[in-house]
């Protein structure tokens, strides 16, 4: 008899509390191996995918894509053991489950896969194994059947069938005219029982407190998935009914349209529709760290003007003598190392519980990298111990791993300073705010020939503008002015940096 284990959210680690699943990779009734990704997912760090510890049949998917879940909430189930035709639930053969890898069971050494699960065993090579019929394990979905349910519910349940349905779940007619089960039962607008369209218990929890009757709502969701946004516009209108007194408890709620297309009664009025961006993922923890950076730190901002012709000259000359090309970034970056070896108070942190300053003495160098998902600062280890040719190579990997969303939480963190190159951006400067819990940040604008007087005499130069952004905290404006200052003597003349090499 197959054995229907519930595969849960885990821990990925860095604090996450929760996840955006992107794309299921496996369907229901799909045979899925030990350690097989099955779902992708998006943290506040980076797209993760997620491997199932079991092998077995898919019998169920929890959350469509787009659903934010949090840690520990089901992702799906698996049926495993021996199903009902006395074979394998994977459809496997006793002579597969031998080849891959000799498990006897396929619990059994899933390999350290993520934090919080999995065996210390390495996992064998599988592949993914696609069955020409459904096995009959397959349809023995849970009593969820496909969304999150609460304590309460998971008591009030009704039994299911012995196909693992319960006897309400809604029908729809098939390809022969006869019916089958969704898998998700989700209730109609003014039903007055049965499930609802919501897998969030966060939305179910705001939407209690608040006394809102889930089941007169229309989700703007797939699927009509009521969503926390649907529950937000319905309270506000509320609140503006009663603020109003336009509208009666018996109106029916306008059903909140998806990004980017405006309701009915916008389009019947003539009125540009309103769109919401919900601050989530990437974009939502850019926002958190941004804010907090701003809340916590007393930051003060200097610039200065140089002269980078030298500089550049000086990377035409490394490139033109062969081997891998040098980046003007790199040479920053070995600019700004130097610089932190004579000015470490900016290598730092502040311990506000112990209200103590922490320097480090090892420059782990973040960099501002944009990419269609938003900002994201990989961060660069020991960049103190690297030179131009290897700080370049690291900048280009992290970079192309950045665009991929392929960044681990680990190559997103730790970083103790930052280097914002927005001269990409084709402007001249800014005051950037400080990656928070690091001291400072350094700036760098275009580098673009302007007049400049040069040995006594107005010439064109290539000229940048430099920026620093510190923690008053850590430091006094001398300091940071010395650094700044160290920095652009170093841009103007390179052979400065001869002393540290």
């Amino acid at each position: 008899m197959a054995q229907v284990l519930e595969f849960k959210l885990p821990d990925l680690g860095e604090g996450l509390t929760e996840a955006e699943i992107v794309r299921w990779l496996v369907e229901v009734g799909d045979v899925v191996a030990v350690d097989q990704p099955v779902v992708e997912v998006e943290t506040a760090k980076a797209m993760v995918e997620v491997p199932c510890p079991y092998g077995g049949v898919v019998t169920a998917r929890f959350g469509a894509e787009g659903t934010e879940l949090p840690v520990g909430a089901p992702l799906l189930t698996v049926a495993v053991g021996e199903s009902a035709e006395g074979r394998p639930a994977g459809g496997a053969s006793a002579a597969d489950a031998e080849g891959a890898g000799g498990r006897g069971s396929a619990t059994e050494g899933s390999g350290n896969v993520l934090v919080g699960y999995g065996t210390s065993q390495a996992p064998a090579r599988r592949r993914r194994i696609r069955p020409a019929e459904p096995a009959p394990a397959a349809s023995a979905a849970p009593a969820t059947n496909g969304r999150i349910r609460t304590t309460a519910e998971t008591r009030e349940a009704p039994e299911t069938t012995e196909t693992g349905e319960a006897p309400d779940s809604p029908k729809t007619p098939d390809s022969t005219g006869a019916t089958k089960s969704t898998g998700v039962p989700f209730h109609t607008p003014g039903a007055a029982d049965g499930p609802v369209p919501v897998i969030s218990p966060l939305v179910r929890r705001l939407a209690r407190q608040n006394g809102l009757d889930l089941r007169e709502m229309t989700g703007s969701g797939p699927d009509g998935l009521i969503l926390r946004a649907d529950v937000e516009y319905a309270l506000r209108a509320a609140a503006a009914q009663v603020r109003t007194g336009g509208a009666t408890a018996e109106e029916p709620r306008t059903q909140v349209a998806r990004a980017g297309a405006p309701t009915a009664a916008a389009v019947t009025a003539g009125t540009p529709a309103v769109t919401r961006v919900p601050l989530k993922g990437i974009r939502g923890a850019v926002a958190d760290k941004l804010s907090r950076s701003r809340t916590e730190i007393p930051d003060a901002t200097c610039w200065v003007d140089a002269d980078a012709t030298e500089l550049m000259r000086t990377r035409a000359a490394m490139n033109a003598a062969g081997g891998p090309k040098i980046s003007v970034l790199a040479l920053l970056a070995r600019i700004c190392t130097a610089a932190l070896a004579r000015f470490p108070e900016l290598n730092s942190s502040v311990d506000t519980e112990a209200r103590e300053v922490v320097q480090y003495g090892a420059v782990h160098l973040g960099f501002a990298a944009q990419t269609d998902r938003g900002l994201v600062v990989p961060v660069v280890r020991d960049a103190h111990a690297r030179d131009a040719e290897s700080l370049t190579a690291e900048f280009a990997r992290l970079t192309e791993a950045a665009r991929a969303g392929a960044l681990t939480p680990a190559e997103l963190t730790g970083g103790t300073f930052t280097l914002n190159n927005y001269g990409v951006f084709g402007v001249d400067g800014s005051t950037p705010i400080i990656n928070h819990p690091e001291a400072a940040m350094l700036g760098v604008g275009r580098i673009v020939p302007k007049p400049w007087v040069h040995e006594g005499e107005l010439a064109v130069r290539q000229v940048v503008q430099l920026s620093l952004t510190f923690d008053h905290r850590v430091c006094d404006g001398g300091t940071a002015g010395g650094f700044l200052r160290y920095v652009a003597d170093c841009v103007e003349q390179p052979a400065v940096l001869l002393r540290t090499l």
